[in-house]
């Protein structure tokens, strides 16, 4: 929960969004813009040997929880996020807006 916390710091007050100058320094709560949160559970998969991922040391209970707590937490905190549903079978697309992805990790 303390990562979670964290996270939510992170999410809403990163700085990617562009100024009136051209330069990344506004972020989500700068812009008011909107956020979507997508559970990736797959993310947890083991890919070091094989030719198969492998899921043993990944925690879908907790993992949900964890997910759900992120969720409680940017939407009572700052803004309501839309939402994907953990373990389902989602169909998702994405267009990204210029020459960046930033995967975001906190300790």
């Amino acid at each position: 929960e303390k990562t979670c916390a964290a996270m939510v710091r992170k999410i809403s007050r990163y700085r990617i969004f562009s100024d009136q100058q051209g330069k990344m320094n506004l972020s989500l709560l700068d812009t008011g813009g909107e956020l979507m949160l997508v559970p990736q559970f797959t993310l947890a998969a083991n890919t070091q040997k094989g030719l198969r991922p492998s899921f043993n040391g990944a925690e879908p209970t907790a993992a949900a929880g964890l997910f759900d707590v992120l969720t409680a937490r940017i939407d009572s905190d700052y803004i309501s996020p839309q939402t994907g549903v953990f373990g389902a079978d989602m169909q998702v697309s994405s267009c990204n807006d210029g020459p960046v992805t930033f995967w975001l990790q906190v300790n």
